[in-house]
């Protein structure tokens, strides 16, 4: 009887052996630490979510551009969930915040490939944090899109980086030359946060520009971010009399410097970058604003029908009108679904081979075709705030291009706009799939009140 017992319970145990090697080969073949440059962490094409790992300055000094291109982000997900995902997977947003911080944002991107083990990676809008966090995805072999980091050295990381926005170079020109041009500006002062590189490197493109038009940079100086008494510098400009002063910085520092300077009675205009764009800009400047001039990656207020598509959606959702960091959290992740499909599978390196690939991709804020260097090439909006309003004064396209706007098609209500009809395709990269643009567009409008994707 007992060794009647004993091969029972043998048999017992080789059958629950059986039975558990059986269960695990049907599990997540993917799971736990990703092989770099292989699949990320989602399975099998056809199985599991796909991870869209987010990090952003969700509080912190600059806190409404992480909320903002969350707001983008959110819209798009949830839009493209809404027709079945991509290649029938849903998209889920994993979401750190860095609280602004380069060093946070190095954490929240080891955190995101480590734990969370997600198979693509957004952000930062600072390209100080871009840069920390794009030094991990590079090393990790982790695709990284940033959606608005302009300073250079962002992709300059590693062929895992990518970035959906203009770069400094072309910004910083671009401003120098309206200043110059539209502004009639012979002399221009500088107010830059020495810490940061994104105004360390837009000064740098606008002073060689200015001169090299024939204007005179009459004096520079620095301050850190957070600073909030600018007087002293703004006292030395001011004597010099430069026709304009340029601030390269972020919206609460040059809201403030905007207040200040009108208290100290310099009145000319002050010029900045996109990092002026946030609805607290005016919220904290006020009327001292008047007469000041900054990028933005799209107009908001455009008739252009895709604009307004994207423009009544997030209206809908969010009761608000969207900043262009909305709009490029939104490209982002269309971007992202659009190099999925091209891919055919979710798999790191072929991702990265889709994205570099990517060719007039029809965006919101203007079609995307990555460079050599994976920047876009891509047109800039410069807005003036009046009377408490953002108003629209002219739009620069890249050099050499004479485009007034991206061909896209037509919009569908809330959803990416059609593909071009006969677009001219560049060959891809040794790898990567053949650019689709064949079908309907990804997305479609969301049902209100669907979940946002988190």
């Amino acid at each position: 009887m007992l060794r009647h017992c004993r091969a029972l319970a043998l048999v017992l145990t080789m059958a629950a052996f059986l039975l558990a090697v059986g269960c695990s080969s049907t599990s997540n073949p993917t799971a736990g630490t990703p092989t770099p440059g292989g699949p990320g962490g989602s399975g099998a094409p056809g199985t599991g979510d796909i991870k869209v790992g987010c990090y952003f300055s969700m509080t912190g000094a600059t806190a409404t551009f992480g909320e903002s291109t969350m707001n983008g982000v959110r819209l798009a997900v949830d839009e493209i969930n809404a027709r079945g995902g991509v290649m029938g997977r849903k998209l889920v947003v994993l979401l750190e915040d860095d609280q602004g911080q380069q060093d946070q944002a190095s954490l929240a991107v080891q955190k995101l490939i480590n734990q969370s083990n997600v198979d693509v990676l957004v952000g930062e809008v600072a390209s100080s944090s871009s840069i920390a966090g794009g030094n991990i995805a590079q090393s990790s072999a982790v695709p990284m899109v940033s959606p608005s980091s302009t300073n250079p050295k962002v992709t300059q990381v590693g062929p895992y980086v990518f970035r959906a926005c203009f770069t400094d170079d072309f910004q910083g020109a671009s401003m120098a030359r309206f200043s110059k041009d539209t502004l009639k500006a012979k002399t221009a002062g500088i107010l830059t946060d020495k810490q940061s590189d994104y105004a360390k490197g837009l000064s740098e493109f606008f002073l060689k520009t200015f001169e090299a038009e024939g204007g005179k940079i009459v004096g520079e100086e620095f301050y850190i971010q957070g600073d909030s008494d600018f007087k002293g510098q703004i006292t030395s400009l001011k004597g010099l009399n430069p026709d304009i002063i340029f601030v390269p910085g972020y919206y609460t520092d040059a809201a403030l410097i905007a207040r200040q300077a009108r208290e100290l009675g310099y009145h000319k205009p002050l010029v900045g970058g996109d990092g002026w764009d946030s609805p607290k800009l005016v919220e904290i400047g006020g009327k001292d604003l008047d007469k000041t001039y900054y990028s933005v990656h799209v107009d908001v207020t455009s008739t252009d029908p895709k604009v307004q598509a994207f423009v009544k959606a997030f209206q809908d959702r969010y009761k608000s009108t969207p900043d262009t960091l909305a709009v490029l959290g939104y490209d982002t992740i269309y971007l992202i679904a659009d190099a999925y499909k091209r891919a055919g599978a979710v798999d790191r390196a072929k991702l990265r081979d889709a994205l570099a690939a990517s060719d007039k991709f029809p965006a919101i804020s203007g079609a995307i075709t990555m460079g050599p260097t994976r920047d876009p090439i891509k047109p800039l909006v410069v807005v003036e705030n009046k009377d408490g309003k953002t108003v629209y004064v002219t739009t620069v396209q890249p050099q050499g291009s004479t485009a007034t706007a991206p061909d896209a098609g037509t919009p569908e209500p809330g959803g990416s706009p059609l593909p071009p009809a006969t677009p001219t395709a560049t060959p891809p990269p040794p790898g990567a799939s053949a650019p689709d643009r064949g079908g309907p567009p990804v997305g479609t409008p969301a049902t209100p009140g669907s979940p946002d994707g988190q």
